[in-house]
């Protein structure tokens, strides 16, 4: 499925987390890995709605239960969820975001140099768009 815009509320991403961890799963293998309690109809419920919004897929093979798959890409929820958190908590700049991460986190060598390979990625991207104008 191509790359669309979704935001799903907690409980639908509780569902595609076991979907994306797991793999297709039937209703009572989700319910079962929930992790708290949480009603089998709930978890119908909320799974047939995934399915309505395109989000994940349903399957049945002979006799084997309805099993659910996410369609969904989790980049997809992540880049808007990501989005919309700084759209709404940074005033649309990355930077409060970044600096809060860099500061209150311990970043390991790798994650620096990965950080450091964006930002220069980045920097390069604004100098070719630079050059173009």
């Amino acid at each position: 499925m191509s790359r669309q815009r979704a935001n799903p509320t907690s409980g639908e991403l509780e569902l595609l987390n076991l979907l994306w961890e797991r793999g297709a799963l039937s209703l009572s293998e989700v319910h079962d890995q929930v992790g708290r309690e949480v009603g089998y109809t709930t978890v119908q419920t909320r799974l047939n709605r995934l399915v309505d919004k395109g989000w994940v897929e349903k399957a049945k093979s002979g006799r084997q239960p309805t099993r659910y798959a996410a369609v969904l890409e989790s980049a997809a929820v992540r880049e808007t969820q990501l989005d919309h958190f700084v759209s709404k908590v940074a005033q649309g700049s990355v930077v409060p975001l970044v600096a809060h991460l860099v500061q209150a986190a311990s970043l390991t060598q790798g994650e620096l140099t990965e950080l450091r390979n964006l930002i220069r990625d980045a920097e390069r991207r604004h100098q070719q768009q630079n050059e173009e104008q």
